[in-house]
């Protein structure tokens, strides 16, 4: 079993920058990807940016040119470089680990979530 620990959250003006982390642990090597999902209240939890094994990145629309997701293989962790944070960031972030079986793309694990929030 994966475990995914985030952290990095907190308060912040709208402008500002910050760095979320998620480190795995466990079942590492099943991973074939860790992303990060955010959820506003009320809303659905939505996509905000994955990153493969092979280093593809994949960034939804409303994030791209402000966050950059990254990697670390030595410390087993993921990042989320939010730059120039909007009100409309404000959410909860949750990283996941996912694979694939048979091609499809499977969920392996969830993290806690961590509290993202932009005033302004």
């Amino acid at each position: 079993q994966v475990q995914l620990v985030e952290s990095g959250g907190g308060l912040v003006q709208a402008g500002g920058s910050l760095r979320l982390s998620c480190a795995a642990s466990g079942g590492i090597f099943s991973i074939n990807g860790m992303g990060w999902y955010r959820q506003a209240p009320g809303k659905q939890r939505e996509f905000v940016a994955r990153i493969t094994t092979s280093g593809s990145t994949n960034y939804a629309d409303s994030v791209k040119g402000r966050f950059t997701i990254s990697r670390d293989n030595a410390k087993n962790t993921v990042y989320l470089q939010m730059n120039n944070l909007k009100p409309e960031d404000t959410a909860v972030y949750y990283c996941n680990a996912d694979h694939e079986v048979n091609r499809i793309r499977v969920v392996l694990q969830w993290g806690q979530g961590t509290q993202v929030t932009v005033s302004s």
